[in-house]
């Protein structure tokens, strides 16, 4: 009977026509709560999101090829740089986003450096990666006075160990962490010179037992509910760590601080990868990503400047004309950007991390 049914079912029944879909690989997070239900409303287009929290994890997935995802999420340099020359994306189709003109030309000429005629890339957030604290912790452990916007917090190893019971976080991404360590001993925060980095990871290593962990989403929850007082986190992550803790009204008071010995500055840009199954509905999305209210729907969840230049009138007061997420000139003077690295040049900094993590 088992053998029957097939034919049968193709004989006495319509066929059923697959539902579109669009399947989506984002940074935790990195969406307001409506952006994909208005989505699937406007276009029909069913969104499918898996997240992550690393970079990384997204290149390797990236690299084996068959991901199965439309629209990436990758930060520009080095990743999406790096994913360019290995041939990874696809190119736009620019008749099918409408609203490009809408983008800030600073970043787009930014932009053409790593991706040239910005082929592949459109920009989606912007930000800085800094310091987030509980204000009240930090000052009870080191003092009313207790500077802080420096990477000191964390690097100092008289001040991480007077933080080490109330928790010190860094994020599980030595490309961020060593450029940090290299900005707080004054050098180069993109140096790959062999000195400099055994500096660095000197410095690391001095106060690894004061870390309490390396992660690079955790510490958003950790610092809303009072678990942590220093996290080396991104700008928005720790905004959001700071409107949860005013909801949850604790009287937990959580700040974003951009250090003062520099800090860096970053994109997260979409992107179509090579074999993405849909590439029509990736480009449906990016297109709906441009629309002005909905990015601006998005800064105003997430905490993140977005570069379209349409949609800035229409995001809250308090988020555009707050300095830390829309930095004043003279602290973007001191903001540096990540440079493009080697398979090289990659393999030696994950070793150096690796064995930073595992304290050897």
């Amino acid at each position: 009977m088992r053998a029957l049914l097939p034919a049968l079912a193709i004989g006495c029944c319509p066929a059923v026509q697959a539902e579109e879909q669009v399947h989506l690989y984002n940074w935790s997070d990195y969406f307001a709560e409506d952006t994909l239900p208005n989505f699937q409303a406007r276009t029909g287009i069913r969104p499918v999101l898996d997240v992550y929290d690393a970079n990384e994890v997204l290149e390797a997935k990236l690299f084996a090829g068959g991901s199965g995802y439309d629209v990436i999420f990758p930060t520009a340099r080095p990743f999406a740089a790096r994913h360019i020359k290995a041939g990874l994306y696809q190119p736009l189709d620019k008749s099918k986003l409408p609203g490009l003109e809408r983008l800030d030309p600073e970043i787009m000429a930014s932009l053409a450096s790593i991706d040239p005629g910005n082929q592949y890339l459109v920009p989606y957030m912007w930000g800085t990666s800094g310091l987030g604290l509980n204000v009240e912790k930090v000052k009870a452990a080191l003092g009313a006075e207790a500077k802080l916007d420096t990477w000191a917090l964390i690097f100092d190893p008289e001040q991480a160990a007077k933080l080490k019971d109330c928790g010190i976080a860094l994020l599980d991404d030595p490309t961020e962490v060593f450029s940090a360590a290299l900005a707080y001993l004054g050098k180069d925060p993109n140096s790959l010179d062999k000195a400099d980095l055994d500096a660095a990871a000197a410095v690391i290593k001095g106060v690894h037992a004061n870390i309490r962990y390396f992660h690079s989403s955790q510490y958003i929850s950790d610092l809303a509910n009072g678990e942590l007082c220093v996290a080396h986190g991104y700008s928005g992550d720790v905004l959001q760590a700071q409107e949860r803790a005013e909801e949850a009204d604790k009287g937990i008071e959580i700040a974003y601080r951009i250090p003062r010995e520099g800090a860096a500055l970053w994109t997260d840009v979409m992107a179509i990868p090579k074999d993405a199954p849909h590439p029509d509905a990736a480009h449906a999305f990016i297109a709906y990503l441009l629309d002005p209210q909905v990015i601006a729907d998005i800064s105003d969840y997430v905490f993140y400047a977005n570069p379209n230049l349409a949609a800035t009138p229409l995001i809250e007061a308090e988020l555009r004309e707050d300095p830390e997420i829309y930095p004043p000139p003279e602290v973007k003077a001191r903001l540096f950007v990540p440079n493009e690295r080697s398979d090289r040049e990659i393999r030696t900094l994950n070793r150096l991390w690796t064995r930073i993590k595992s304290n050897r």
